[in-house]
């Protein structure tokens, strides 16, 4: 064995060392899932328990607060697929017809705006929940799903992260071809730009949906009716209850929630993986 392999095997060896060591929280919690509080106090076990079903019945009784079709966690899951949905959907689209805004075009007060959306990055989002509930009560769009919802549509990170992609892999003589052809600008975003930025959108999109999919302080704020709490809040009354009795129906409920994640990564993650570049022109 020469220096290169033996050296790309250790490479090998580590990273699947470390991926083991990733996993290792995901199978405690599955296999938590399906034991009894007296097995997960004991430690640590690789053998899967036989509570189950006793787990998921003590979960939907803490968490039933509903007498609709949708009952217990499934209420939750029904309600914060709705939030993370949309605003993956509607960021990740607006986000890069603002970032494609930035890139292509010139206008008075263009870097001063750029310059409020980079400060707006470091100002952390709890600062102003004091305002943003008061603006709300205004509007009159308490206990709705909209100030979930609106104001993530053209978040300054997404904004400021597309528009460097675009700065790294756009060429301007493509935009400037297409106008000379004829091209619409609506036309030369959605069939030049777009596909050009999907890694970039997707990219983005895992990060919109893991975030409005686990957030919990401004639903918890703006939603009073429990019919529309998403599954983070919904887990509270869990959580709240006995917790040294619900210990496994915690686990149960906690990996119920990651699975709409994990589905997430898997469907976007083939474009990020793809051509970064392509349509690009070389220089």
């Amino acid at each position: 064995m020469n220096k290169k392999n033996l050296v790309r095997g250790i490479i090998y060896a580590g990273l699947i060392l470390l991926s083991i060591i990733c996993l290792i929280p995901f199978a405690m919690m599955i296999i938590n899932a399906t034991r009894s509080n007296t097995e997960i106090v004991r430690g640590f076990s690789l053998i899967p328990g036989k509570s189950l079903i006793d787990n998921y019945k003590n979960m939907m009784y803490h968490m039933d607060i509903s007498d609709g079709i949708f009952k217990g966690i499934w209420l939750g899951f029904k309600n914060s697929f709705i939030i993370a949905v949309s605003v993956t959907i509607l960021s990740g689209y607006f986000s890069a017809l603002t970032a494609y805004g930035f890139y292509a075009y010139e206008f008075k007060g263009k870097k001063l705006l750029f310059i409020f959306i980079l400060v707006m990055m470091m100002i952390p989002s709890q600062l102003g929940l004091l305002g943003f509930y008061e603006l709300n009560k205004a509007l009159k769009t308490l206990d709705s799903y909209i100030p979930l919802i609106i104001p993530s549509i053209a978040t300054p990170f997404t904004v400021f992260f597309m528009r460097q992609y675009l700065i790294s892999t756009m060429h301007p003589a493509i935009i400037e071809a297409a106008r000379i052809d004829g091209a619409s600008e609506i036309s030369i975003f959605h069939k030049i730009i777009l596909p050009v930025m999907m890694p970039a959108v997707a990219t983005m999109s895992i990060f919109s949906f893991i975030g409005a999919w686990n957030n919990y302080l401004l639903p918890l704020i703006v939603i009073f009716s429990p019919e529309k709490y998403p599954l983070p809040v919904l887990m509270g009354y869990l959580k709240g209850g006995k917790v040294a009795e619900n210990l496994g129906s915690i686990y149960l409920a906690i990996s119920i929630s990651v699975v709409p994640i994990i589905i997430a990564f898997m469907f976007l993650s083939k474009h990020i993986i793809g051509s970064i570049s392509a349509g690009a022109v070389k220089e």
